[in-house]
């Protein structure tokens, strides 16, 4: 095989492992958050399921692809040391793996639904099925390219193979799609805020636009980072590739957290006003203004000679 630059492949198997394990926690955490914070105090029938279902198969996909990353780090470094040709460094090279090809489908499911929440997003904003055409398009395009050449069986070198292409072609498309999607959406979003703004002038805590540009800017690192260890042969792209998976999850779960507690907060805040509207008009019903009455004949009626008047007038 071609000497490729940078940490050995095992040397990246093993730091992937650990810091997909990591990043892994973290979005159990988050994703326990999200579910509480759409089932808190609410009545079953006011659960939001599209994202409940989308939240469980980001968890789904994200616990079953660290299941088969250890799996397939302990036959590489335990179960076939000794037996597989080249030993364990061969052995992660060896892109027709089993567990290889199911960490991989798994990571495109992962990217398919991560890049159809952001679409579908952009069509819930604009209202308009001709908006998503490209995106639609696109994120197509990357799922029937990864099914046509998941089967290809090309091993003398990953970077220069036909697998290699295929990597490089999917991981440029998947960003293509997010900062696409995620652009129209900002836009819009933009663009709805800025005519609100004009007419109220109550700003969110947490601003939505803010939200989902952290978000995208968490995922299209990653990609960025994927393709940057692509195009210089370098190992560190099996580290970024399984670290995607999580962060994907962990994108997902950021914006939904920060949405509804913005709204939570508001909701709450609203509440509060509206209740200290009731008590000051139940105390205003209680004590009612007395009006200041000016008598011709009486010198002491003005303001400045009567404070006790001035005063429980401006009390309420």
């Amino acid at each position: 095989m071609v000497a490729l630059q940078g940490i050995p492949i095992d040397a990246a198997a093993v730091m992937s492992s650990v810091l997909e394990g990591i990043l892994y926690g973290f979005s159990v955490l988050m994703c326990l958050g999200t579910i509480w914070t759409f089932t808190y105090k609410r009545h079953m029938q006011d659960v939001n399921r599209p994202i409940a279902v989308v939240a469980t198969l980001l968890f789904v996909f994200s616990t079953t692809h660290i299941v088969v990353v250890i799996i397939h780090l302990e036959r590489g470094l335990v179960t076939y040391r000794d037996t597989f040709p080249g030993g364990p460094v061969a052995f992660f090279a060896d892109v027709t793996q089993v567990t290889f090809v199911i960490k991989n489908a798994i990571y495109t499911l992962q990217t398919l639904l991560g890049d159809g929440v952001v679409i579908y997003r952009c069509y819930v904003v604009w209202q308009s099925a001709w908006i998503i055409i490209l995106p639609c398009m696109m994120w197509c395009g990357v799922a029937v390219y990864y099914f046509s050449q998941a089967s290809t069986a090309e091993i003398e070198n990953f970077f220069a193979s036909r697998i290699g292409h295929w990597v490089a072609t999917f991981l440029a498309s998947t960003l293509a799609t997010n900062v696409l999607s995620t652009g129209l959406l900002a836009y819009r979003i933009w663009i709805i805020e800025r005519k609100v703004s004009a007419v109220c002038t109550t700003r969110r805590k947490v601003p939505i636009l803010r939200v989902l540009i952290d978000a995208a800017v968490l995922y299209s690192v990653a990609l960025g980072s994927s393709i940057i260890c692509f195009s210089l042969w370098n190992d560190g792209l099996y580290v970024m590739g399984d670290l995607i998976v999580p962060i994907v999850s962990i994108a997902f779960y950021m914006v939904f957290i920060r949405i509804a507690t913005s709204q939570n907060n508001q909701h709450y805040l609203s509440n509060v006003s509206r209740g200290a509207t009731e008590t000051e008009q139940r105390k205003l019903k209680q004590h009612p203004m007395q009006p200041l009455i000016r008598r011709p004949n009486d010198s002491k009626s003005s303001l400045g000679d009567s404070p006790k008047v001035a005063t429980h007038s401006l009390a309420y």
